[in-house]
């Protein structure tokens, strides 16, 4: 593809004792959004961040928000989730009732509206509302831990969500979250993918810096 990947390092991954450090460092790089994980321990086994911290990364962050909500009834933080500063955010279908009602929630507060996908829950049950949304995120590993292997089968996924959003004329962008690194990038944005998250990839690496540059370039 000629265009370069989206690129959104994923802030879990970071080292908390030097968060401004690393938020600085992002800000430098050519990072294109900071990737938020909200996790409430309920929707999945673990507990992450809430809005004090977001709060505190909006103020040192120049790259936008991309924040992923993987908690239970999203739409009831939603307008608190916007004052806070971020500027898109991703509900699970899993999580969400009355999906349609949620997004139009979300765009209703003047934000990108993304719909994330465990990798059990099919990708065609997006046909009927794929054109009403910004994003899409694909996770190709189970949502609740960083470092874990990027499932292959996800590249169908991709693919196949890629010809649904061609075929209904949809401006949704597609993003990945899972395992993504320098080694299998590329046959990621191949499949069709227009964004990363890169957790571990990044700030486990000797110079983040770099490597978000090396997946920039695929």
């Amino acid at each position: 593809m000629c265009v370069k990947p989206i690129i959104a390092p994923s802030l879990l991954s970071a080292d908390f004792n030097r968060l401004g450090e690393e938020i600085e460092m992002l800000n430098r790089s050519e990072a294109d959004w900071i990737h938020l994980d909200v996790m409430d321990g309920v929707f999945v086994p673990n507990i992450s961040f809430g809005m004090p911290v977001i709060k505190a990364v909006r103020q040192l962050s120049q790259k936008p928000l991309d924040t992923h909500l993987m908690i239970v009834q999203p739409e009831r933080y939603i307008h608190t989730f916007k004052e806070i500063g971020c500027d898109l955010l991703t509900v699970h279908w899993e999580t969400c009732t009355h999906l349609h009602r949620t997004i139009a929630q979300i765009k209703e507060e003047d934000m990108l509206a993304g719909v994330a996908l465990n990798p059990h829950t099919p990708v065609a049950g997006l046909e009927d509302m794929i054109q009403d949304l910004d994003l899409v995120l694909i996770m190709s590993v189970n949502p609740g831990f960083g470092g874990q292997k990027f499932i292959p089968r996800s590249l169908h996924r991709i693919t196949e969500l890629r010809e649904m959003i061609e075929r209904n004329n949809s401006n949704a962008l597609i993003e990945v979250d899972g395992g993504v690194n320098v080694d299998n990038i590329k046959d990621i944005i191949n499949a069709g993918a227009d964004a990363v998250v890169a957790g571990n990839a990044v700030f486990k690496s000797e110079n983040p810096e770099e490597t978000i540059q090396k997946l920039k370039q695929l």
